[in-house]
């Protein structure tokens, strides 16, 4: 998916706490990783869950391989709301959650680092704690 200017421009205020610049590279980021590594046949859940994150938080419209555009999910609850800021706290918390359960579910196990990335993304761009879940300095200074 590529994030546009329109994109970027259209993300909620009270969704991110951090620079809107700053959000909008590390989900740049997130996603033209995503699409590398899906060209080779890879994946990398901790990157997937940043991309979902950021999708969610940006409230923004996604399109799957079979055509139809619809809201990105919240990646967790998989609710189809637009993300406000109760949500965003009742999806922290259920993320907070899911990383505490033991035994670790079968399908989390499958996907090593997922919800990792959400927790990253979540605690950088909404609580503004820690830092970004991607580093992007090395295209800033490449640009």
């Amino acid at each position: 998916m590529e994030v546009s200017a329109t994109d970027v421009a259209r993300i909620p205020a009270g969704n991110i706490r951090v620079p809107r610049q700053e959000f909008a590279a590390v989900w740049r980021e997130a996603e033209y990783r995503n699409e590398a590594l899906g060209a080779r046949g890879e994946s990398d859940w901790f990157n997937a869950g940043v991309c979902v994150t950021c999708r969610w938080l940006a409230a923004t419209d996604v399109r799957p391989t079979d055509g139809r555009w619809y809201l990105a999910p919240s990646p967790i609850t998989r609710r189809t709301a637009r993300a406000y800021e109760e949500l965003i706290v009742a999806e922290h918390y259920e993320a907070e959650k899911l990383a505490l359960r033991r035994p670790v579910p079968a399908w989390l196990q499958r996907r090593p680092g997922w919800v990792e990335g959400i927790l990253a993304t979540l605690n950088w761009a909404w609580r503004r704690n820690g830092q970004p879940p991607i580093d992007v300095s090395y295209r800033a200074a490449a640009q």
